[in-house]
């Protein structure tokens, strides 16, 4: 395979599930609005943190509005992580590559681009949950058929890599900015707004039922993070991506014969994660682990780019 064509396909993957969740970002802070505050840590600009993009806000994030940050989260163009551009990205790369694709695929793509323009103005003159949960949809119809219609080879492994890199950077980033950032000062950790936070972080990735199968008991912070860390069968966590990447790096080490830093890589993530338990990760810092992960997994995606020479 032609390495622009593995990295259109690659970055189809990681557009669509960055799209996906901004989209549940979004939700999730509009959940947390309705929590009663004493002050201070907008939720807004939490989700601005956890997107990665605050950087690139032009206006003082303190201050940050809902209107503000969900224009810049979802319909401003000039954010490149924003909804819009990502389901534009996700499309355009998909015409690049549109024979390596199922019709099921592309379509999936082109009707998400041709569909935006009218929901957004929607979104914009009212209720924004339509608008998230359409957004949301797409993501899970791409990635079935993305399952049930293509076949088992490169351009579905490279798809599937980009899906789930992007999928554990996200996690780690959620994770990192509700235990880091969003409790306001002077809130007791474990108290009723922490436990209200909590719950709403796990909705926001659609894990409450997992949580109760798995656990079986009232919502515990440590258990919250070991469920979205450690638990390999939680789909979204960074175990569970970390075991799926490497087997995706296998697949195309059997095929290509190429391997690299990106094997490597994705190993010694693996094994980071098997050979921890969530106590031993809150005693050394649950904050220090999440940025150290976060920052392993820009390694690894710089890797992958070196290996496949995107």
């Amino acid at each position: 395979m032609l390495s622009r064509a593995a990295s259109s396909l690659y970055w189809i993957g990681r557009h669509i599930e960055r799209a996906d969740f901004t989209a549940r970002l979004i939700e999730a802070a509009l959940q947390f609005d309705l929590l009663p505050f004493t002050e201070t840590q907008s939720d807004w600009t939490s989700a601005m943190q956890a997107s990665g993009s605050a950087g690139l806000f032009d206006g003082d994030l303190a201050t940050a509005t809902r209107e503000m940050v969900t224009h810049f989260l979802a319909f401003d163009q000039g954010n490149p992580s924003s909804i819009i551009s990502c389901l534009e990205k996700a499309r355009n790369d998909g015409r690049t590559v549109r024979t390596a694709l199922t019709r099921e695929c592309f379509e999936t793509l082109n009707d998400a681009w041709m569909s935006f323009r009218p929901r957004a103005r929607n979104a914009r003159g009212g209720d924004l949950q339509p608008f998230l949960d359409w957004v949301k949809e797409v993501g899970r119809t791409f990635e079935g058929a993305l399952h049930r219609t293509m076949l088992r080879n490169e351009p579905c492994w490279f798809l599937q890599l980009g899906l789930v890199l992007e999928r554990a950077d996200n996690t780690a980033r959620l994770l990192d900015v509700k235990y880091h950032v969003l409790l306001p000062k002077g809130e007791q950790v474990g108290g009723a707004l922490d436990q209200a936070q909590w719950t709403a972080l796990l909705r926001s990735v659609s894990a409450v039922t997992a949580y109760r199968w798995v656990y079986r008991e009232g919502l515990q912070p440590w258990l919250i993070a070991d469920l979205m860390i450690l638990r390999e069968e939680m789909p979204r966590s960074l175990a569970a991506c970390m075991v799926e990447a490497n087997a995706l790096l296998a697949q195309l080490r059997r095929t290509s014969g190429r391997t690299g830093p990106a094997d490597r890589q994705v190993r010694a993530l693996q094994a980071c994660l098997t050979d921890r338990n969530i106590e031993e990760i809150f005693q050394s810092g649950l904050h220090e682990f999440l940025a150290g992960f976060i920052s392993d997994s820009n390694r690894l995606s710089l890797a992958v780019a070196e290996q496949f020479l995107f």
